[in-house]
């Protein structure tokens, strides 16, 4: 048996959820997530709580097992706290505001880039740490927005200059004048 597909799911106050067929909705003050799940792992609620059963003991079932009981739990979630991710904005003359809801960044390049958020996302900036905040319900639609931006402009290994997760160690190569030594 699965030990993260046993656990039960406890909805917090404010979260209702609706089950039809292999289609689970999720409602809560963050907005409301939808997912369908495959045949071989039903969704049961029992009282306020949730709970994975499983049909067949199977290698790929109880793999799906803690996969469904994982997915589950993040909807719960977001939908009552969300999700966010920071990134940081390093480097001389890199720098991100917010106009309306998309985000400009300077980074470096002729033009400035312009991200607009998907449904369900937002940006926050604060300029003076320059940071970077991808919040909302969905934690992979967070992440993909998150590492989206990254893209744009990852850190290099020489001066560390770009955008970072927050907490992100990047080893910086010592370049040309450490080779020699």
């Amino acid at each position: 048996m699965s030990r993260i597909g046993r656990k039960a799911i406890t909805l917090p106050k404010g979260v209702s959820v609706t089950l039809k067929d292999n289609e689970v909705k999720v409602k809560g003050p963050k907005g409301e997530l939808t997912r369908t799940f495959r045949d071989e792992v039903k969704v049961k609620e029992d009282k306020g709580t949730l709970h994975v059963e499983r049909s067949g003991d199977s290698r790929q079932v109880r793999a799906l097992h803690g996969l469904t009981r994982a997915l589950l739990n993040n909807m719960v979630t977001g939908v009552s706290n969300g999700f966010s991710k920071v990134l940081q904005v390093e480097g001389v003359g890199y720098r991100a505001e917010l106009k309306g809801k998309d985000l400009v960044m300077a980074l470096g390049f002729s033009h400035p880039v312009v991200v607009t958020p998907p449904t369900g996302i937002s940006f926050a900036v604060d300029e003076k740490t320059r940071l970077i905040t991808v919040s909302g319900p969905d934690k992979e639609q967070v992440g993909q927005v998150a590492a989206e931006v990254r893209a744009w402009r990852p850190p290099e290994p020489y001066k560390g200059k770009g955008l970072r997760y927050q907490g992100e160690v990047v080893r910086l190569k010592p370049g040309k004048a450490g080779k020699a030594a």
